[in-house]
């Protein structure tokens, strides 16, 4: 579990350096915001499974890909899900 916290804290630090390179404003909220959403569009997928039959597993693997990659890391889980 510790290996999990870290990487999503790495990511986390990554992403704000890379918006800071970018000059945008508030970097770190940025990079907060990015994690955030993409969890958020992981439960969203997990509550709308009931309705269109995609599920995704809620563990820390996909939790992890969710908070690094976002909305393209569940993206990507779904058509992985699909396709296998």
């Amino acid at each position: 579990m510790l290996k999990y916290v870290l990487i999503i804290f790495g990511s986390f630090i990554i992403y704000g350096h890379i918006y800071k390179c970018a000059k945008k404003k508030k970097p770190f909220k940025r990079a907060f915001l990015t994690m955030l959403i993409g969890f958020l569009v992981l439960i969203a997928v997990d509550i709308a499974g009931i309705f269109t039959g995609v599920y995704l597993p809620f563990s820390m693997l996909s939790v992890t890909i969710s908070a690094c990659l976002g909305i393209p890391g569940v993206a990507g889980m779904i058509v992985l899900c699909w396709l296998l």
